[in-house]
């Protein structure tokens, strides 16, 4: 017999909103600004998931003081938040979904590489906090994905066994932490297709948007 779901835990950039393609606009001008050029997808690649800090520490290297590096993180996100603020909205389906999920008791967590000023330019400028029993960002662990540190951190926070998590995700690395946290996951195709995901055996769907996502369904899949 199938058990419910007890938990589901949200990814936020990309997976909340479709903003990745502008976190990778703002990191490649910030970049090209300092006279280092990458290509995009590649960039998106090796970097989806991570936490700004880390992004920063593998390019800039070691020499670079964690101050610097925190001033710098503050003026990346600046310049994402200046870029993506006219296009902010949520996914198709998400608020529905999000409804659904607490009508039938499921918990909901945000679990996220952003820093503070990030997840609060996005769950509170969109008003979407207060659906979330609890929010886990960058502040709040030590290592971004693919550790499983943010989602284990939420899973600790709701009370809930990492096997019955759901993560929501739409990046290799946010599915790899999901998968070394014993969670499944559902993968949102905002920023790669299907098959930038086949080799994990985590993934219960792969879907565009959460129109055509039922919490039954996915309770079901537990």
């Amino acid at each position: 017999m199938s058990r419910p779901a007890r938990a589901f835990i949200f990814d936020m950039d990309g997976t909340i909103v479709d903003n990745m393609a502008w976190h990778t606009k703002s990191w490649l001008e910030f970049f090209a600004r300092r006279g280092r050029l990458y290509e995009a997808d590649a960039f998106f690649r090796e970097t989806a998931g991570a936490q700004g800090r880390e992004i920063l520490r593998a390019r800039l290297g070691p020499e670079v003081t964690d101050a610097e590096i925190a001033a710098l993180a503050l003026e990346k996100d600046a310049l994402y938040r200046e870029m993506y603020g006219p296009h902010r909205r949520t996914i198709e389906g998400l608020d529905q979904l999000v409804a659904q999920a607490r009508s039938r008791g499921v918990q909901l967590a945000v679990a996220t590489s952003a820093p503070p000023l990030n997840i609060a330019f996005t769950l509170d400028e969109l008003e979407l906090r207060a659906r979330f029993d609890t929010v886990v960002g960058a502040t709040d662990v030590a290592r971004g994905k693919p550790h499983p540190d943010v989602f284990l951190k939420a899973a600790e926070r709701l009370g809930v066994d990492p096997a019955d998590c759901i993560v929501f995700e739409d990046a290799p690395l946010g599915v790899e932490a999901a998968r070394r946290a014993g969670m499944r996951a559902v993968v949102i195709t905002t920023t790669l297709p299907a098959a930038a995901f086949a080799e994990y055996d985590n993934v219960v769907r792969v879907v565009n948007d959460y129109a055509d996502l039922s919490v039954d369904a996915l309770c079901a899949s537990m």
